[in-house]
């Protein structure tokens, strides 16, 4: 793909960038201009040079740009400032020389990125900007030399160790709520779209959409503090999901999604999930195991997040957890029963890392399937998700029942 000449005419502002290469990370730094003005991305393309790939970017400002890289799957991550990413829809699908595919989006507030997903190992072996670019944008050019795995293996760890010693602290957590908590966790997120469907609709708009409205529909009960793991279009980690949670000694985690199955309209139906080391069956697992790649797919890497309580104690505080998460899915489908389609076996189980958390009690709700026109155009319908909602928010009122009518029982306890 080519610089459109007619987008750059949208983009302003000169470039000056300093360029420094070393141990697999690259930085490209100027001066972002007035505080508060959109930068926007305009137009990619990417160039293919015998054992070279060059990854080109129109930008309208100046930027602070980082490139690190990762290993298993190999991958190339471009840290930028918040970017409105102005390209076509099929940007990225087709495979370039060392870029095999890539993905963009907003990564964190004030952060977005662009993950390459490598077809061979490669370092960046230059990155450069002309200033004087059409249309007067700034052009970002990375360019990537195929290397041996020994070399970019090395790269890949010089990459991570400096994560590492940037990684932000946790924030402490916040002062408990005398009302029950519930953190809602709409799927996927920025550059993590989630499952699409065949007209353009993607996982991580819908259900941030039905997220929002549950949560609205919750407070407006006021009975409860509702709690978002993201509220827009950002990526947010697994791990940065659960600790989200327990930050906030919540007493319910919600995690909605939709899911999608290549060349499976006939497949549809609302599932909920419950957390368990061996899944209930095979198709759960496989799900799973999609979901649990969310953090690779933005370019993160996923690791275990450590108990700070006795292996014993995180043992019977998980059992009765899970007991709990248990009863509330159970409520869930007793709900949806009359309203939705169910799937044949609508409560299942699997090991889902977003439903780890020893101490709250946490459920995974599969809307439906986006590959499925007659799902697709229930979860599109106002009047069916505000149905939807309507019967969560009774599932939720009769799982606190117990806990309202003690008038002070403990967190974790319904």
């Amino acid at each position: 793909m080519r610089i459109n000449p007619f987008l750059c005419l949208i983009c302003a502002g000169l470039l000056a960038i300093l360029v420094a290469l070393g141990g697999g990370s690259a930085w490209a730094n100027g001066d972002v201009g007035k505080a508060g003005a959109a930068i926007i991305a305009a137009d990619v393309s990417v160039e293919v040079d015998g054992p070279r790939t060059r990854f080109r970017i129109a930008l309208s400002k100046p930027v602070t740009a980082q490139a690190s890289l990762m290993e298993r799957p190999d991958r190339l991550i471009i840290d930028l400032p918040e970017v409105a990413f102005h390209l076509p829809p099929e940007s990225g699908r087709q495979k370039a020389g060392l870029i095999s595919s890539y993905r963009y989006g907003l990564f964190a507030p004030g952060r977005s990125r662009v993950v390459m997903d490598l077809a061979q190992p490669a370092t960046v072996s230059g990155m450069t900007v002309d200033a004087n670019a059409a249309g007067g944008t700034a052009l970002l050019t990375i360019e990537l030399t195929r290397t041996e795995r020994d070399e970019f293996r090395r790269a890949a760890a010089d990459s991570a160790a400096k994560a590492a010693k940037t990684a932000a602290v946790e924030p402490a957590p916040s002062v408990k709520d005398a009302r029950p908590v519930i953190v809602i966790d709409p799927g996927h997120g920025g550059i993590d779209p989630g499952a699409n469907s065949t007209n353009g609709v993607f996982e991580k708009d819908l259900v941030l959409s039905f997220a929002q409205k549950l949560q609205k529909a919750l407070e407006a009960s006021g009975r409860y503090k509702v709690l978002m793991t993201r509220d827009k279009d950002v990526f947010i980690s697994l791990g940065d999901r659960v600790r989200t949670a327990r930050n906030a000694q919540a007493d319910l985690f919600i995690s909605i999604h939709a899911d999608s199955i290549s060349g499976g309209q006939e497949v549809r139906g609302l599932t909920v999930y419950t957390g368990a080391e061996r899944a209930s069956d095979a198709d759960s697992a496989r799900l799973a195991e999609r979901e649990n790649k969310a953090d690779a797919v933005a370019g993160v890497e996923s690791a275990d997040m450590p108990d700070d309580v006795s292996d014993i104690l995180v043992d019977l505080t998980l059992r009765e957890t899970r007991s709990f998460s248990h009863s509330f899915a159970t409520r869930l489908v007793d709900q949806f029963d009359a309203i939705a389609r169910l799937n044949k076996n609508p409560h299942r189980q699997a090991r889902f890392q977003v439903l780890r958390a020893h101490d709250v009690p946490s459920v995974l709700l599969e809307l439906g399937y986006l590959s499925s026109k007659r799902d697709l155009d229930l979860l599109m319908s106002e009047e069916w998700r505000a149905k939807m909602v309507d019967a969560m928010s009774v599932a939720v009122d009769r799982f606190f029942a117990t806990r309202f009518a003690r008038q002070g029982a403990a967190a974790v306890l319904p």
